[in-house]
Order: structure tokens, then C-alpha cells, then sequence
């Protein structure tokens, strides 16, 4: 990718240079030149870092959640944009980590990911560890990184996947045990010093920075380092570089400059290069934004027949009578929170039922075999959406001794009507379960939507989610089962319709304000979350 109009000239304090794409100097490249013996000792290295929480004001009483991530997929749920890839390579100490911090500070957008090269060093052998324990490993060589595993995470973490990033300890040049789980990019910085330097990985990179800082300063950078924090000399230091650092630098990077999209002279000190590159990516993110049209998805589906993954409670006399109490406006909210919970036992009972099961026999006291069932999978996992989804919690705990519960924030953007991620917390190894997914409420079915496309990037099989709720628009059901058709969708009862606020008519109110007691804005939405409840 190239700017337009700065091809190959110096324009305010910076250069930006045409990439070559995918032709010619990528494939004479072939992971740069011949390999060569370097030796460098080992260096204070940047891990990655994730800036996926999103900004938060807390006072005294609450916590608000201030940003939050808009749909990176379309109305039939599948992945319809990207994240935007920033590479950033330069040699050692050249100010790649600052660059990279202060274009996040001038992006000012949440989900921003910096992703860090050096989280991808290989494991090393026993004969390997010695090396580098005598300062006689080159971790400056292509082949010390893990390019494999690197081009898989950045792939899939482009894609809107959830991925685990390994932790490299320094110390012991080995992988941590616990991986860091990242999510949610809407941005990915990612940067080091072979950030160029394979083919399939720039591939991925839609935008591709090379910080270009004088070697002298380099070299000043490595000397203030070396000596205050590791005691060395400063003979021993030039040495050093002169010897292992230079050769490697002239080798292995400073070729890859000609791939860069933009060249940045000084490092995190050239605010007049990021301000550029922050303009370009804001272009860039703006171009990519979704637009829900929620009208017509409310017509898409008019008179269709209900689908066959829809599964209502039977409507007993029992079942019937308690819809009548909690949809009364005049009930009070204690009989509004015990009835609500009775109907979610009878619910989340109804919703176990669909689980696969297999023949199990057991023998009884009496010594005698009892061919039953149990159930046929890993794990269960109940997600609740946030705040309503919250009050099924305790039906579900009730009857799945030790289930792990998850949780997702999902807020209406007043402005543009759409879904915003705010916050999740999933359990380990998700994509393993069979996962109850829990709102109380579901009606133009964005929200839902939502959570569906989350525990799918977290590798949950569609199949195995069962999309639980006590009331439902028609709506709802039938975008929910558009998008995920695999998806179960299982409720007490489903409403015809929704007025043009899409509000469920006749409906219910607004299920979170009425069972925690707080008062509910004049604009009011069934698909409206406000901040987890304390």
C-alpha cells in the first residue's frame, strides 16, 4: 500500500515510500539474505499489550463504560471487515515501541492491540540455552523467531479471532506456561525488528512504517541503557555493537526499508510523521464502518414462518399464569423478581433438555443395572448478556453443579442505533463447551446477535450455543436464526411485534430496570444494557 501523492518524497518530516506489494523486492527477499553467525547479548525486550478494556469514568457509586466496539461483522453475522494492520520495524533502540504508543494515544479509539515481535522468539534447545546464557545466541537472526506461529496469530487476530499469545520469559529463554488470551482489535500495531522480514507476514500488514533513527543515536540509546541497568563498560559496550549489533542492523533491516509504506526519521519524536499516519488510519477505520439498517432488518422477515430452531415452553396454565403476573405493570417488584425467577427454573430445565446425551448405565443399591443417560460433551458454560442476562445466573447454577459462568456488555449506541461490545470476561478454553447463552429479553435481536458472533471468534461451535430468554420479538428470532441458523433459541413465549422504537409489543418493560428497581430512561429499549449491576 502506498500514500497517494507523498510516493518517494520528503514531506513534513517524513518519508513516505512506495511498497512494492507482492511483487518483485518481497520475493528476492525470501526471508532477506543468507544467514550469517552474529552473536548479541541478551536485550530488555517489549512484550505485547493489549488496549482492549475499554476507557472507563469511575465515580464514587458507579462505573461507566465510555467506548465501546461497534459490529465488524454484517447482518447475517459473518466476519465483513477486518482489523487495520500497522507493521512497525526499525532497528534496535530505534523508537519503534514509542512510535507505536504514541499512535495510540493520537488514534484515541478503544480495541487497540500492540502486538510485539519479541512475544515469538522460538523455544530454545539445551545446547541453544548455554549460547544464550554466555551471550553467544543471535536473538537478531530470522531464524531465532517463530514465523510460523507468528503469521497464524496475526492471521487470525486480523480475522476478529480470539488468540493466545505466548509469553516469552527472558530468563529462562523458554514460554511461560500461561498464554495471554488477546481479542477485539479494531487496530493492531504490531512491531519489531523482523516485522519485514517474511513474505506471508507482510501479507497481512495494510500499512507499513519503518522507523528510521541515526545510528549514533542508536548506539547513545544502547550506552545509556547497557551501562546504568547491567553495569557493563562503555568499551565493552561500543564492542558489542560495533561487532554484533551494526553487522546485524546493515543485514537484516535496514534492506526491509524499501518495503515501508512510510519511512519515520527520529523516532517518537517526529509528531509530524504520526500525525500523518494517524490521519491515514482514521481514513482507513472510517471507510470500514458498518452501517445497521434495523428497519430493514425488521422487515426482512415479515410473515415468514417461525424457524425449526426455535423451541417455546409449553404454555400451561401454570406457565401462562406467571406471564401474567410479570407483564402486569402493576406488579410489585418483589412478586416481579420471585415469579421471574420461577419462570427462568422452568426455562433453563427446558433449555437442558436439548443438551446431547448419551445411554449411561449404572447399578442401583439393590446391585442391579440401571441403563440411564448423561450427558454426551466437555463442559457447560452458562454467558450471561449484561445486566438482564445477569438474573438467569442463579437458575442455571441451581440445577449445573460447578457450571462456569461468562459475561458480556453489550450497549445500544444512542446515536447510531447499533451494538457496542464493552466488556467480556469468557472462561478458559470456551471453545470447548456446549454454552447457554442468557438475556432475558430479545428484541430487534442485535444484542444477541452480537453475543453469538463473540463466543464464535472465541471458537464456541454454533452448533452448541442455546440462546435462552424469557421473551422474545418475532423479530428477534428470526434474525438471531437468520445469521446463526445452527444457533438453538429457546424461550417461554415470543411477542408478534416491535413499534418503532422496537420496544416488544405487547411486551414486558424493561426487564432490567423493573427487577433491580431503577428507573428506566424516557427512550427506553429492550435491547438497552446500562452498567453491570454492583
Amino acid at each position: 500500500m502506498a500514500l497517494p501523492a507523498y510516493s518517494g518524497a520528503r514531506i513534513s518530516g517524513c518519508w513516505a515510500l512506495r511498497s512494492s506489494g507482492s511483487g518483485g523486492s518481497e520475493d528476492s527477499l525470501d526471508r532477506l539474505l543468507p544467514p550469517v553467525n552474529i552473536t548479541l547479548s541478551p536485550r530488555k525486550r517489549t512484550t505485547s499489550q493489549c488496549k482492549s478494556e475499554p476507557p472507563l469514568l469511575r465515580t464514587s457509586k458507579r462505573t461507566i463504560y465510555t467506548a465501546g466496539r461497534p459490529p465488524w461483522y454484517n447482518e447475517h453475522g459473518t466476519q465483513s471487515k477486518e482489523a487495520f494492520v500497522i507493521g512497525l520495524c526499525g532497528g534496535s533502540a530505534s523508537g519503534k515501541t514509542t512510535v507505536a504508543r504514541k499512535i495510540i494515544e493520537a488514534l484515541d479509539v478503544p480495541w487497540v492491540v500492540l502486538l510485539s515481535m519479541d512475544s515469538f522468539y522460538k523455544v530454545l534447545s539445551h545446547e541453544e540455552e548455554e549460547l544464550a546464557a554466555s551471550n553467544d545466541y543471535n536473538f537478531d537472526h530470522p531464524d531465532a523467531f517463530d514465523f510460523t506461529l507468528l503469521v497464524h496469530t496475526l492471521r487470525k487476530l486480523k480475522q476478529g479471532k480470539s488468540v493466545k499469545i505466548p509469553v516469552y520469559d527472558f530468563t529462562t529463554h523458554g514460554r511461560q506456561k500461561e498464554w495471554k488470551t488477546v481479542y477485539g482489535a479494531s487496530v493492531i500495531i504490531f512491531e519489531g525488528i523482523m516485522s519485514f522480514a517474511d513474505k506471508e507476514l507482510l501479507k497481512l500488514l495494510d500499512m507499513k512504517i519503518f522507523v528510521d533513527t541515526d545510528s549514533d543515536i542508536r548506539l547513545v540509546r544502547r550506552l545509556r541503557r547497557d551501562i546504568t541497568e547491567r553495569g557493563r563498560d562503555i568499551e565493552g559496550v561500543i564492542k558489542q555493537y560495533n561487532k554484533f549489533v551494526k553487522p546485524a542492523f546493515e543485514q537484516y533491516i535496514e534492506p526491509t526499508m524499501r518495503l515501508a509504506d512510510i519511512v519515520v526519521p527520529r523516532g517518537g519524536g517526529n509528531m509530524v510523521a504520526i500525525d500523518l499516519i494517524v490521519q491515514h488510519v482514521h481514513s482507513q477505520l472510517e471507510e470500514r464502518k458498518l452501517r445497521w439498517d434495523l428497519a430493514a432488518l425488521a422487515s426482512a422477515h415479515q410473515s415468514q414462518p417461525l424457524p425449526e430452531t426455535l423451541s417455546v415452553l409449553e404454555s400451561s396454565p401454570q406457565v401462562k399464569g406467571m406471564h401474567t403476573i410479570i407483564r402486569n405493570k402493576e406488579t410489585s417488584r418483589d412478586e416481579f423478581i420471585f415469579y421471574s425467577k420461577r419462570l427462568m427454573r422452568l426455562l433453563i430445565e427446558h433449555a437442558l433438555s436439548f443438551l446431547p446425551f448419551q445411554t449411561f448405565t449404572v447399578q442401583t443399591p439393590q446391585d442391579q443395572d440401571y441403563e440411564g443417560r448423561t450427558f454426551h460433551g466437555k463442559r457447560i458454560t452458562g454467558v450471561s448478556i449484561l445486566r438482564a442476562g445477569e438474573t438467569m445466573e442463579p437458575a442455571l447454577r441451581a440445577v449445573c453443579k460447578d457450571v462456569r459462568i461468562g459475561k458480556i456488555l453489550i450497549q445500544t449506541n444512542q446515536d447510531t442505533g447499533e451494538p457496542e461490545l464493552h466488556y467480556l470476561r469468557l472462561p478458559k478454553d470456551i471453545g470447548e463447551d456446549h454454552v447457554i447463552l442468557m438475556d432475558c429479553t430479545v428484541s430487534t435481536g442485535a444484542a444477541a446477535m452480537m453475543a453469538v458472533r463473540v463466543l464464535l471468534d472465541h471458537d464456541v461451535q454454533e452448533e452448541k450455543i442455546f440462546l435462552v430468554s424469557l421473551l422474545m420479538a418475532e423479530m428477534g428470532v428470526h434474525s438471531v436464526a437468520y445469521a446463526f441458523p445452527q444457533v438453538k433459541i429457546i424461550t417461554t413465549a415470543v411477542d408478534k411485534k416491535v413499534n418503532d422504537l422496537f420496544h416488544i409489543i405487547p411486551g414486558i418493560g424493561n426487564f432490567g430496570d423493573r427487577y433491580f428497581g431503577t428507573d428506566a430512561p424516557p427512550d427506553w429499549s429492550d435491547d438497552d444494557l446500562d452498567e453491570p449491576s454492583c
